[in-house]
């Protein structure tokens, strides 16, 4: 298109940045107590589990290796990358987004000194007031509710099986997520603050595409891949 390639390079950083700025604006936990009986009822209807404010977990993000800290960004699974953790809602929209940790931070550690679980520890009194929900990657909470390891009796199955098939709302999240940007396609060669950049304003364009009834193109919408449990 006969554009110098910084050219680009600087317009990309600046739409990025603007994105970031505008986070709080497209990316919310909900607190108008309509807004959150949708997010319960919508919850319900998906999973059968009562009180439902959002479903959490964490997500890699392949990197290119870094030339600082190289080995904090390796993960479990031997590769470089920034491990996002988000919370979401009913329709599939981020409410909570953590992305600046590398990969080899564990999912109970993120959520553990976050703002979201500060929030919740400060706010949360009763049942009234929600759950969100969980893998066995982090530890149970009043707030934070995950399923039993070694389930007994009908009631603790029937609890296992509410809580994930609820729960696979947030994974099914981060595979159209992923798949809507090409950039999460392979590694990313950018330093991992600036990849931390990117997955926050993808996270805003991935809110916004839902509010404005964007459709997927046919890629898309093909059943994605669960990435294994944590």
């Amino acid at each position: 298109m006969g554009i110098d390639k910084s050219t680009v390079s600087r317009i990309v950083r600046d739409v990025i940045d603007s994105l970031v700025a505008r986070r709080n604006i497209y990316i919310s936990w909900p607190t108008n107590n309509r807004h959150i009986r949708q997010i319960e009822d919508g919850f319900f209807v998906t999973g059968g589990f009562p009180k439902v404010i959002g479903c959490v977990d964490g997500t890699h993000i392949r990197i290119q290796a870094p030339s600082r800290d190289e080995p904090a960004y390796v993960n479990r699974k031997g590769y470089h990358s920034i491990n996002a953790q988000a919370v979401c809602d009913h329709e599939g929209k981020f409410t909570n987004i953590c992305a600046k940790w590398p990969g080899a931070a564990h999912d109970s550690h993120i959520f553990r000194t976050s703002s979201l679980c500060a929030l919740m520890e400060r706010t949360h009194a009763s049942i009234s007031d929600g759950f969100i929900l969980g893998d066995n990657g982090y530890p149970c909470r009043p707030f934070l509710l995950t399923p039993y390891l070694n389930p007994q009796g009908r009631q603790q199955h029937r609890y296992n099986d509410s809580l994930c098939a609820t729960r696979v709302t947030i994974e099914r999240t981060f595979g159209r997520w992923k798949r809507r940007f090409h950039v999460f396609h392979s590694e990313v060669r950018m330093t991992p603050s600036r990849v931390c950049r990117i997955a926050v304003a993808c996270a805003v364009l991935h809110n916004i595409a839902i509010s404005m009834g964007e459709p997927q193109n046919e890629r898309d919408n093909r059943e994605v891949l669960m990435e294994p449990p944590h």
